[in-house]
């Protein structure tokens, strides 16, 4: 449990930090609480869509994966931020990614920071 609470906190602020220094990247609220809340329901929504959505799309994209030594993950992450971005607006979160480049680029903001995280956190093992 302890461990899920670490990446959801990792996963959290890694999006703050690509809503941060991304313009087109954008979370709104009336209060910095409400922000904070609406991250954290992202990162659980961004969480959920790596764990179901990305084994799949990584599996019928292995050819691409395998060609482009890796590089094609980019897109994939991207292609995951862009779901949560939709799920976020579907289930009226105020967070958005405006733009597939944008994607790309928040999702690899988000899988450095993560990584970085994930280091310095505990891990709950």
């Amino acid at each position: 449990m302890m461990n899920f609470v670490v990446k959801t906190i990792a996963n959290a602020g890694a999006l703050a930090v690509a809503v941060w220094l991304l313009d087109k990247i954008t979370l709104t609220g009336d209060s910095t609480g409400k922000q904070i809340g609406t991250l954290i329901v992202v990162a659980l929504l961004f969480g959920l869509v790596n764990f179901l959505v990305k084994p799949l799309v990584k599996l019928l994209s292995l050819p691409l994966l395998i060609l482009t030594l890796g590089l094609f993950t980019l897109v994939v992450n991207a292609l995951m931020l862009l779901l949560t971005s939709w799920l976020a607006d579907k289930l009226d979160l105020s967070f958005h990614v405006e733009g597939f480049w944008t994607a790309v680029l928040g999702g690899l903001i988000i899988s450095v920071v993560s990584w970085a995280l994930h280091v310095v956190l505990p891990d709950g093992d």
